[in-house]
């Protein structure tokens, strides 16, 4: 069974939703991991579809490959006889807890495997809603870690005025309400694409904390 190493963040100034100034809100990997499970675990009970829609925003982005509205896409879609499974291995978080990403390993039915990263935005009643799903085949199983990794960003470069990403776009983003966790998508015109996560290092970003370079499918349609 996977441990984690979670690891507290300071307090960040008020004024977003319910936690106002009598409780500011703060970093909690913990929840994400937590959710990240329940989620796994909704996808074998009730079917993997299901509960993608189920746990999306209702602005979620999904590369199929190309960019598209989950919701969208996953109406009315039937769910696959087995689902894939998949486990968190690291999980980054913004000082203030608004927008976590994910990163862990998927196994299909037919035996191949692969890696994810999932964006988890905290919503006004404290849940989370993924917002950004993507990832790519291994070559090899990803090994599980013994710990599940969990960082969290300083807190000296928060900026609530911090430029917020549009509901779809063709090179998607996200950025943390406290503007010290971001996660950005390019996405070439053949569908390869290259995810970049960053944290703030103090007032500056600081370079990638996870980068990866996803090949274009050969053959696929990218009209988006």
């Amino acid at each position: 069974m996977l441990a984690l190493a979670a690891c507290s963040g300071s307090t960040s100034r008020g004024g977003y939703g319910q936690y106002g100034r009598s409780l500011q809100p703060i970093a909690q990997p913990g929840q994400v991991v937590a959710a990240e499970i329940a989620f796994a675990q909704r996808a074998r009970e009730k079917g993997q579809w299901t509960a993608f829609r189920e746990y999306a925003a209702n602005d979620a982005i999904m590369f199929v490959p190309q960019v598209v509205n989950a919701q969208q896409w996953l109406k009315g879609r039937a769910d696959p006889a087995q689902t894939v499974r998949w486990q968190p291995h690291e999980i980054w978080s913004s000082c203030d807890g608004s927008l976590s990403v994910s990163y862990g390993a998927w196994q299909r039915p037919d035996g191949s495997t692969g890696w994810f990263t999932t964006a988890w935005a905290r919503q006004d009643d404290g849940s989370y809603r993924w917002t950004m799903d993507q990832g790519d085949e291994a070559a090899q199983p990803i090994a599980a870690p013994d710990i599940i990794a969990t960082h969290v960003a300083s807190c000296e470069g928060r900026d609530p005025q911090a430029m917020q990403p549009p509901a779809h776009s063709g090179a998607p983003f996200g950025v943390s309400r406290d503007g010290t966790l971001r996660w950005d998508v390019l996405v070439a015109d053949d569908c390869a694409r290259t995810i970049n996560i960053r944290m703030k290092a103090g007032e500056e970003w600081g370079d990638p904390v996870f980068t990866r370079n996803i090949a274009a499918p050969g053959g696929a349609d990218c009209a988006a």
